[in-house]
């Protein structure tokens, strides 16, 4: 440890703290059913061990470890602002209104969209798929049995409802850590995921369109759709004028504000309205923005999906984060990382190549790892310096990560996404994988824009190509006038 001159370290070393996590994260996961903070800690000590054993200095790599997760301090605030944002709007009665009138959607000739639309709504304004599916998810997997609609095909639109609010909802943990480890805000990083998002969304409500044809003349059964909406109109004050906060930060959003005030503004416009709408006090407006809101209407689904928010509610989700970028930057700041993908980044030649290699490596982490925020934190990590010597903006980087990582996590029976909505939903994962749509697509058509160049924007354009344009353009201008 006293050495100065780190030496090289070979391929197989670098491949060990890689193995390492890979065998502790299943066991711990899968076998144990404990959260992956741990297993990336340890996995970050036997990458110090590897480092120090090729004379590494601990200051060096303590260095590493802050350097990491430093680069993470404004979207924790972000998060921090999330969970306070989550919890003045629920006791406001934003998100149960949100709720209330998504609800209203609903129709038997168009259940499948219908149930997708719903999903969104309610992912997007929670900005968590699993309150979406434990909670709205559960009562129309109730209503497409009464409809005599497959499980299967019902959970599978429930899925791609519920991670396209999650993944688009400014609310989401991982729409805040893909642009965190990529290296681009918050706000680009949603607007860029619209061109792949947007496309196949579309494709997805066709195809349930299309679907929901053979299932038109069912009769539905609304007895925990209406249960839903009579507790949340009994238990707030439902109005329109709730709907006033969130449009309020999407204007805001797009008219380009930073999104750590224009979450601080949400979270105040949330605190009013609980004071105006809901009766609330200022002290109870205070300590629900800490702690988050307990609802307690004696619905279980309305409260398993209400009792959330706060401060404390976003304490895992950093310390997860700070635990991944522990270990990232111990392994990227030795060079371990590089190392390990340099044989297979040297064969791509392509900006198509990249796209889909990130994409595929991403899902593979879900498959292996069995945690979405490993495989988003560790492929981010690994290809960050090829989008980057591609002339690549973060942005990209931060989409396939998205595209990949976010949305296959639910496909998979052992990773925790996929746990925990077959244990919700009482469908096995492989079973409604088929008709997960927008899930399946969204990552095809990541890898075609990859391939064709449609929306890869560019950090900057070589001035020699706009010239050498120009000049062509101004050729062919004298060439007509002399002909003339």
């Amino acid at each position: 440890m006293t050495k100065e001159n780190p030496e090289p370290i070979p391929f197989v070393m670098a491949l060990i703290p890689i193995l390492f996590l890979v065998f502790i994260l299943g066991l711990t996961i899968i076998v144990f059913k404990q959260s992956a903070h741990i297993p990336l800690l340890l996995a970050a000590g036997v990458a110090v061990i590897v480092a120090i054993k090729y004379n590494y200095q601990w200051k060096v790599l303590e260095s590493q470890m802050v350097h990491g997760i430093s680069m993470t301090i404004v979207p924790m605030l972000i998060l921090m602002l999330i969970g306070i944002m989550i919890g003045t709007w629920i006791v406001a009665g934003v998100v149960p209104a949100m709720i209330y009138y998504g609800l209203q959607v609903l129709s038997p000739k168009i259940f499948l969209v219908a149930t997708m639309l719903i999903c969104s709504i309610v992912a997007l304004g929670t900005g968590s798929s699993w309150s979406t599916a434990g909670t709205v998810g559960v009562a129309l997997i109730a209503v497409g049995k009464g409809m005599g609609i497959p499980v299967t095909i019902v959970a599978g639109a429930i899925i791609s409802g519920a991670y396209f609010g999650d993944k688009m909802s400014p609310l989401s943990d991982t729409t805040n850590l893909a642009p965190a480890i990529a290296g681009t805000d918050l706000i680009s990083h949603i607007k860029h995921m619209l061109y792949t998002t947007g496309p196949s969304y579309i494709i997805a409500l066709i195809i349930y369109a299309f679907i929901g044809f053979s299932y038109s003349d069912g009769h539905m059964e609304t007895e925990n759709i209406d249960m839903i909406l009579q507790t949340l109109n009994s238990s707030y004050n439902i109005n329109l004028f709730l709907l006033i906060p969130p449009i309020v930060v999407i204007v805001l959003v797009v008219r380009k504000m930073p999104a750590m005030p224009g979450l601080l503004i949400g979270g105040i416009l949330g605190g009013i309205f609980a004071l105006i709408f809901q009766d609330c006090t200022v002290s109870e407006v205070f300590k629900i923005a800490y702690s988050g809101y307990v609802s307690n209407t004696g619905t279980e689904m309305v409260d398993g999906l209400l009792t959330r928010g706060g401060i404390t509610s976003m304490y895992s989700t950093i310390g997860l984060i700070m635990s991944a970028l522990t270990f990232g930057g111990i392994m990227e700041g030795t060079g371990m990382l590089n190392i390990i993908m340099q044989p297979v980044v040297n064969r791509v030649k392509r900006v198509g190549s990249l796209v889909a290699l990130t994409n595929m490596t991403t899902i593979s982490f879900n498959f292996i790892v069995a945690e979405q925020y490993v495989a988003e934190v560790v492929s981010g990590r690994m290809y960050k310096n090829s989008f980057d010597e591609n002339n690549l903006k973060a942005k990209n980087l931060s989409r396939c990560l998205e595209d990949s990582g976010t949305l296959t996590s639910a496909l998979v029976p052992w990773n925790t996404c996929g746990a925990f909505m077959w244990a919700t939903l009482g469908v096995y994962p492989f079973f409604y994988a088929p008709f997960a749509f927008f899930n399946l697509i969204n990552p095809l058509v990541s890898i075609f824009y990859g391939y064709t160049g449609i929306t890869m924007e560019k950090k900057d354009e070589p001035k020699d190509k706009t010239d050498d344009s120009k000049d062509k353009k101004n050729l062919e201008e004298q060439k007509k006038i002399s002909s003339s």
